[in-house]
C-alpha cells in the first residue's frame, strides 16, 4: 500500500485528497495543508516510488495510469473514504481525471493545478528526446532539463528546486518506469476529451505556464462545469509559486460547492 498521511477534523467534514506530480512527493503540498485542514479532512499520498512509498509489492506491479490510479483508490478504500474532492498538480491532474474515468462516484470535484490536458509540439519533442536518451543520460540531468523547460523563470526557482530535490530520491530504474508512461499520455488525454465527466472542476493555472495554459483556456470555454483561475507571475507549479492565491481560490471553490449542497431541499 502507498504511504499516506491524514488530518481528520471529524466524520462530518468532507475529504480533500492531494495528488502530487511525477518526481515530487506529498511534501509539495506543504504550503496548502495548514489552510485546508482548517476546513476539511485532508489526505496526502506519496505515489509509488516517490517519497515514502517504496513498498516492493507495489513497485513490482505493472506501471500504467490505471494501476497507479488504483493505488490511490486502494488508500481510499482502506480509510473508508467513499467520495472526496481531489486536488492535483501537473501529472497528478491526469491521475485524478483517470480516477474520475474509472470510478466517477468517488470524485466530488476536481481542482487541477498546472493541468495537463493536451500536449503541444514542444512537450512532445521533449518527451521524444527523453525516451531516446533515458537509458543513456543520467536521469537527474534529464529531470533538471525538463524542470527548467517547464519552470524557466527566476521566480520559479523554489518550485523547480522542490521537484528536483524530491526527484533525487528516485533511482534511475524507477525514473525510467515512470517515464515510459509518457507513451500512454496522448491517447489517454484524447480519451478524456471524448468522454466528458459531469464533475465540478476548477483549473488553477500559472500565467507563465506556457506549455499547458492555452489548451485549458480552450476547454473551459466549452464547458459548463469548469472554471479557470489564472494566477499572475506564476508558472507550472502554481501552488508553490503563489500559495496564498492558490489556497484562497481553491478553498472558496470547495466551500461554495458545500454551501450549495447544503442549501438544496
Amino acid at each position: 500500500m502507498l504511504y499516506y498521511k491524514s488530518y481528520e477534523l471529524s466524520d462530518f467534514h468532507e475529504w480533500v485528497v492531494f495528488i502530487h506530480g511525477a518526481g515530487g512527493s506529498s511534501s509539495v503540498w506543504y504550503k496548502q495543508v495548514k489552510e485546508f485542514k482548517k476546513h476539511f479532512n485532508v489526505l496526502l499520498i506519496d505515489l509509488r516510488g516517490h517519497g515514502k512509498s517504496r513498498n516492493p509489492k507495489i513497485l513490482n506491479r505493472k506501471y500504467s495510469f490505471d494501476n497507479v490510479s488504483r493505488d490511490i483508490i486502494e488508500i481510499l478504500d482502506h480509510i473508508n473514504i467513499k467520495e472526496a474532492h481531489f486536488v492535483g498538480i501537473s501529472l497528478g491532474t491526469i491521475l485524478i481525471r483517470n480516477i474520475a474515468e474509472i470510478n466517477p462516484n468517488r470524485v466530488k470535484s476536481m481542482i487541477l493545478g498546472g493541468a495537463i490536458i493536451r500536449l503541444n509540439t514542444r512537450v512532445k519533442t521533449l518527451i521524444s528526446l527523453g525516451n531516446f536518451s533515458k537509458k543513456i543520460i543520467p536521469y537527474m540531468w534529464l529531470y533538471k532539463f525538463f524542470a527548467w523547460c517547464l519552470m524557466p523563470k527566476k521566480r520559479h526557482h523554489e518550485s523547480r528546486m522542490l521537484f528536483v530535490n524530491q526527484a533525487k530520491k528516485l533511482c534511475q530504474k524507477e525514473f525510467i518506469k515512470w517515464f515510459k508512461l509518457t507513451s500512454d499520455v496522448v491517447p489517454l488525454l484524447v480519451q478524456f476529451e471524448e468522454n466528458k465527466v459531469d464533475i465540478p472542476t476548477l483549473y488553477v493555472m500559472g500565467q507563465e505556464d506556457y506549455m499547458f495554459l492555452y489548451p485549458v483556456e480552450e476547454v473551459v470555454k466549452k464547458s459548463k462545469q469548469a472554471r479557470l483561475e489564472v494566477i499572475q507571475d506564476s508558472g507550472h507549479v502554481c501552488n508553490v509559486d503563489k500559495p496564498e492565491i492558490f489556497n484562497q481560490v481553491s478553498i472558496e471553490f470547495l466551500l461554495k460547492l458545500y454551501k450549495s449542497k447544503v442549501a438544496l431541499p
